[in-house]
């Protein structure tokens, strides 16, 4: 088995779903995950984020706001839609995964915003099934501000998806904040009780806000969390997903290592240092302080051709 700190592109296009989390927890805490959103324009211009991403150490690429039925990535050379998924796995030699959102309300088509839900980000087996068949390797349950993800209804998505695509996908389940239900903010984010429904109802990995991002989330209460989980089998990610990553670097490497400190086996910034993905001097802060130069200056080296 190898880490996937050793793993190159051609490891990752034959692994498994289990090769892949054996190998995220072979790496002992030093896997980073880094979210894109695809719709919005490229730091670089012709450029998509997620290359960007890639190219400053991240090991596994997460889409947020990715709609499966109008599949969109800014940057990306002319490609079918059916096939943007695996034209950026080409271009990265990375895994990807995809937010879905198990919305039971949609608190902010009262206030339309960026983050308003499209049909194509709506946790239904149809669009995980879409999904998989374009070649996404983890489903990330969760929402976005104001959304109204509640921990119920991913629970309830969580046991159609491993009963039908367990065997296909990585299956994470967690939020980052509230998803604008106030009753789930703070400590209420994830508790044990929902950790223990989680891995019930088929979860392989969960989610929760990294220490110090949200109001509440300490590094005891984070630890505390990670170890449960591990006692269940479970792997854990924390998670940037206030904006923090966009913070300056001082800060994003105190986070870093109150994570590691805490027991997380992957490390998740999100995508809106300023718009898109995380200021990318941050992701190199963050993996340098996790796992020093070497290996971060390995993955972002490695030619997607070995």
């Amino acid at each position: 088995m190898k880490r996937i700190l050793d793993c190159q592109a051609s490891d990752f296009a034959a692994m498994s779903k289990q090769a892949l989390l054996a190998a995220i927890a072979g790496a002992e805490g030093r896997t980073i995950a880094c979210e894109t959103i695809g719709v919005l324009t490229p730091m670089l211009g012709d450029i998509t984020n997620a290359e960007f991403a890639a190219a400053m150490g991240a090991d596994i690429l997460l889409l947020n706001m990715f709609d499966v039925c109008h599949p969109v990535i800014q940057g990306l050379p002319q490609t079918a839609p059916e096939d943007v998924i695996r034209k950026l796995k080409a271009l990265t030699g990375r895994p990807v995964g995809i937010n879905l959102e198990p919305a039971e309300q949609s608190l902010s088509s009262e206030n339309p915003n960026m983050w308003a839900i499209t049909g194509g980000r709506k946790a239904t087996l149809e669009n995980a099934r879409r999904a998989a068949d374009m070649g996404v390797d983890m489903v990330l349950l969760t929402g976005n501000p104001g959304i109204g993800v509640t921990n119920r209804a991913i629970v309830q998505t969580l046991e159609v998806y491993r009963r039908e695509l367990g065997h296909r996908l990585i299956l994470a389940a967690g939020k980052m904040h509230a998803s604008g239900i106030l009753s789930e903010g703070g400590e209420s984010i994830l508790t044990k009780a929902d950790v223990l429904a989680f891995q019930n109802a088929g979860a392989d990995i969960i989610l929760l806000p990294a220490p110090g991002t949200v109001p509440g989330i300490t590094l005891e209460y984070a630890a505390e969390l990670i170890a449960y989980a591990h006692s269940l089998g479970l792997l854990a990610i924390t998670a940037i997903g206030t904006s923090q990553e966009g913070a300056d670097t001082a800060t994003i490497r105190q986070i870093a290592l109150m994570c590691k400190m805490a027991g997380a086996d992957i490390h998740h910034l999100g995508d809106t240092g300023y718009g898109g993905i995380a200021l990318p001097e941050n992701i190199q802060t963050y993996s340098i302080a996790i796992r020093g130069v070497r290996h971060t200056y390995r993955r972002m080296a490695a030619s997607v051709n070995r």
